[in-house]
């Protein structure tokens, strides 16, 4: 697998929030540990906000395919209603918070990595908001070091959103959608950045079929000495 991401004897947390994308990589690790050589241990959890979610149908789906599945129960929806302040961003509070509910699991179980299933469009629509909005050139890197220590893989990273909705759709999947977002229970006015990311690079791909192509290959091929930072500057 490019860039190492399963090792042998690995232990990963796949954080499974039920989306379409979480739940292929499932079966995906499923399917891996069936025929790959490199033997390794997946558990999937998934976090509960502490709102009531329904998360009955996703246990019952995991049972049924024999993927390991917990569901960790953590009070973010409570917290988040003294936490967030006002006109913050609710999706990125929620993002951290989940973030960091799966790093104490990991950490408390004894895993080592931790397993995102973030895709190509996700990587591209966050690095065109980060130079439009951030002023950044960021993205979202197939491995990285967490601060405490725990390696986060993204061995979706090189797939496409649509080809995840068409294995979902195909296999009858029983997805989560906004409907366990925690930030469709406040009155407020959703972030709208990423919709209009999304529906720029729609309209670009039409007049470009190669254009996600070609982002993924610039991704590994930058050139740092073109740009301001001095830090490259060749002189």
């Amino acid at each position: 697998m490019k860039y190492n991401l399963i090792k042998e004897g690995d232990k990963i947390l796949l954080g499974l929030s039920g989306g379409k994308d979480s739940l292929c990589m499932a079966h995906v690790f499923k399917h891996l540990q069936r025929v790959s050589p490199i033997k390794f241990e997946f558990k999937a959890v998934t976090i509960s906000y502490g709102m009531g979610e329904n998360l009955e149908t996703l246990k019952e789906h995991c049972k049924e395919y024999d993927i390991d599945h917990e569901v960790f129960d953590t009070k973010i929806f409570e917290l988040s209603k003294e936490k967030i302040r006002k006109n913050s961003s609710f999706c990125s509070f929620f993002s951290r918070m989940r973030r960091g509910a799966l790093y104490s699991y990991a950490k408390d179980n004894g895993y080592e990595k931790l397993a995102l299933a973030h895709h190509l469009d996700d990587a591209v629509e966050s690095f065109f908001m980060n130079f439009s909005y951030n002023g950044k050139l960021r993205s979202m890197p197939p491995v990285y070091k967490a601060g405490n220590g725990l390696e986060v893989i993204r061995p979706f990273i090189h797939v496409r959103e649509r080809q995840l909705r068409e294995q979902a759709k195909e296999h009858n999947m029983p997805t989560i959608g906004d409907e366990a977002c925690p930030a469709m229970r406040f009155d407020i006015k959703m972030p709208v950045a990423r919709a209009k990311t999304k529906d720029m690079l729609a309209k670009m791909e039409e007049e470009n079929k190669e254009l996600f192509v070609s982002l993924k290959t610039a991704f590994e091929n930058i050139n740092t000495s073109s740009f301001c930072e001095e830090e490259y500057l060749v002189r």
